[in-house]
């Protein structure tokens, strides 16, 4: 699948703010599921962009703005080209060694009512065959937790968001990830887009889900938000422990008072047979001009 990608993060400030550093994980990286064809980061104000890669195996790129500003647009396009591979990350960057992605984090701490939850889950399971359970969490996260569009906040933990029985796609990705954990199962969070497949190009947010450690496969892809694993639909950004770790903007600043965010993402499929065949229809017209 080809997926292009166009994604606006506006800031505005109600007062020049100054001191301006953004940090981004807005940038994917090719692996065995996804090839990397074309992409762009464009701040709206002058500035330095410098790339480098985080503890993770991340691209991440820090800008700094040369002058105080009121408002600062990130634009990020590009097209990526996905493969189906039934949810198997291979040929991705490892900087880390699989047993870190057991660590708790607050974020990701379960809670004892999680904590029973997830040994239930994986009680049904029978002989706690890994990708049994999983699949299992998977499915009961997606149960018993409602995913409910709108503003988050990075603050929301896993047994916060599991006792509201509500949540975003990162904080449902919170919940699965605590309970893997708990089970012993290496399992990390994933940033990055969802192409839709009803009619939906336009989106309010990112999305984020869960990479958990098979024996003899592997990392899997589980999207608890979706109830599905990771499909050729998910192109896949960034990774950590939670979303602080695999965030696509963190940044600080100086004044400018009260600040406001809005998103605009539109992720689409593009059809590469229909721009192959104007291409060429493109050539044709010019040459007999």
């Amino acid at each position: 699948m080809r997926i292009r990608i166009v994604h606006d993060t506006v800031y505005t400030y109600e007062q020049p703010a100054r001191g301006l550093i953004q940090i981004l994980r807005l940038t994917p990286r090719d692996h065995d599921g996804q090839h990397v064809r074309e992409w762009r980061i464009e701040p709206s104000v002058n500035g330095r962009l410098t790339a480098r890669e985080d503890g993770f195996g991340n691209l991440v790129h820090w800008f700094t703005a040369d002058d105080p500003t009121d408002a600062l647009t990130v634009r990020v396009t590009g097209e990526i080209e996905t493969f189906e591979t039934s949810g198997i990350v291979r040929g991705a960057v490892e900087r880390l060694p699989d047993l870190f992605y057991l660590r708790d984090t607050p974020l990701t701490e379960a809670s004892p009512d999680l904590k029973t939850f997830a040994e239930r889950v994986a009680g049904a399971a029978g002989e706690r065959d890994p990708l049994s359970t999983l699949h299992r969490l998977l499915a009961a996260v997606h149960d018993a937790v409602v995913f409910e569009p709108g503003p988050s906040s990075a603050a929301t933990s896993a047994a916060q968001s599991f006792e509201a029985g509500k949540g975003v796609c990162q904080d449902l990705t919170h919940i699965f990830l605590a309970a893997a954990r708990h089970l012993a199962i290496p399992s990390r969070y994933v940033s990055g887009y969802f192409r839709r497949d009803d009619g939906g190009d336009d989106q309010k947010a990112a999305h984020a889900w869960a990479e958990s450690l098979v024996p003899e496969l592997g990392w899997v892809g589980f999207d608890p938000a979706n109830g599905l694993s990771a499909t050729e639909a998910h192109v896949r950004v960034a990774v950590g422990l939670d979303y602080l770790g695999a965030a696509p903007i963190r940044g600080s600043r100086m004044g400018g008072g009260t600040e406001t965010l809005d998103v605009a993402l539109r992720v689409e499929q593009v059809q590469a047979q229909s721009q192959h065949q104007a291409r060429g229809q493109q050539t044709q017209s010019q040459s007999q001009g």
